[in-house]
């Protein structure tokens, strides 16, 4: 992936994890410490650091909670504060970054930072108010600690083999992610066709096919989360949903048609799960044979843009997946 691309991608993926956590609270404006509650379940070096030095994301939110606890106290304030709720952040409107969280994330970009998780948690280590050091010593570790465990985390992640190449005639779209749970609950909800709305996103209803107990039909939501009408194309409202190969808590691989646009080519989704410190690793594969003749030629001024359309959709479900956990 391109620098800007990995720019680009670290920037929403950490947004929207880190708005999810102000929305548990209540609050519209995400600050510095839902940053570091966003890259502790980030799939990236700066998560696997920080989960290596036995930082859970509950372990953070009790930390981040009692931090503000303790400063309102030293301020003569003994206040009683309502229990975080669930995340609401998809279903409203109107969240932005602080000055300082943005701060953070615009100074990660500039050399040498890369834009990536690795170099937003530098910044945020560095950050003058000592807000972040604070909530590390409670959690039993300190900034010089995070440096080195990302360093090693950098390291390891260098070394890693590049992946195989892709056929060109197939459409490849693939995204990983941290989720906070154990394998054996994150392959309940992915192998089971009857909780499938709760992951994608494209999927408000689905039941088993009259005519095939091993079929199911997924029906698109009318309206947004948030309440807002959803216009999708009358061929596209229903999909036909296989599963083809589960290999139990490793893979699942699920086949979707449109029944009512059988010129739309099926597409095969991979979820794939592994075991890492505190949580799973989900990666999501979606594969599509390109259109031959003049069609794949008429495509390709729109190839770049198709890229990006399948990276939103996978980021949309695997940001699910880890919702339904959080």
């Amino acid at each position: 992936m391109s620098t800007f691309l990995t720019t680009a991608a670290t920037m929403q993926t950490l947004s929207i994890a880190g708005m999810e956590e102000a929305s548990r609270e209540g609050r519209r404006d995400g600050d510095i410490e839902h940053l570091l509650l966003a890259l502790v379940i980030s799939d990236q070096s700066a998560g696997d650091a920080l989960r290596s030095l036995g930082i859970t994301l509950d372990a953070a939110r009790c930390a981040v909670r009692d931090q503000h606890d303790s400063h309102l106290r030293q301020l003569g304030i003994d206040l009683e504060r309502a229990e975080a709720g669930r995340i609401v952040f998809h279903e409203t409107e109107g969240y932005d970054w602080t000055d300082r969280a943005r701060t953070i994330l615009n100074r990660s970009t500039e050399k040498p930072g890369k834009g990536d998780a690795a170099s937003v948690l530098r910044q945020l280590i560095d950050e003058p108010s000592g807000l972040i050091a604070d909530i590390l010593e409670r959690l039993g570790t300190t900034t010089d600690a995070v440096r080195t465990a990302l360093d090693e985390a950098e390291a390891a992640a260098a070394s890693d083999s590049p992946s195989a190449p892709r056929r060109r005639d197939w459409v490849h779209g693939r995204i990983r992610t941290y989720v906070p749970a154990p394998v054996e609950d994150v392959w309940a909800l992915v192998s089971d066709a009857d909780r499938f709305d709760e992951w994608d996103p494209a999927i408000g209803d689905i039941a088993a096919a009259s005519d095939d107990a091993d079929v199911w039909i997924g029906v698109s939501p009318t309206h947004r989360p948030n309440g807002k009408p959803l216009k999708v194309r009358s061929e596209f409202r229903r999909r036909r949903i296989t599963q083809r190969e589960a290999t139990t808590l490793t893979r699942v691989i699920w086949w979707c048609e449109f029944p009512d646009a059988p010129d739309v080519a099926p597409r095969m989704l991979a979820v794939e799960l592994e075991t890492t410190e505190g949580g799973t690793f989900v990666t999501l594969t979606s594969t599509w044979r390109r259109r031959a003749g003049w069609r794949r030629l008429a495509g390709l001024p729109l190839r770049a843009l198709q890229k990006y359309l399948v990276w939103l959709n996978l980021s949309q479900m695997s940001g699910a997946i880890s919702r339904v956990f959080r």
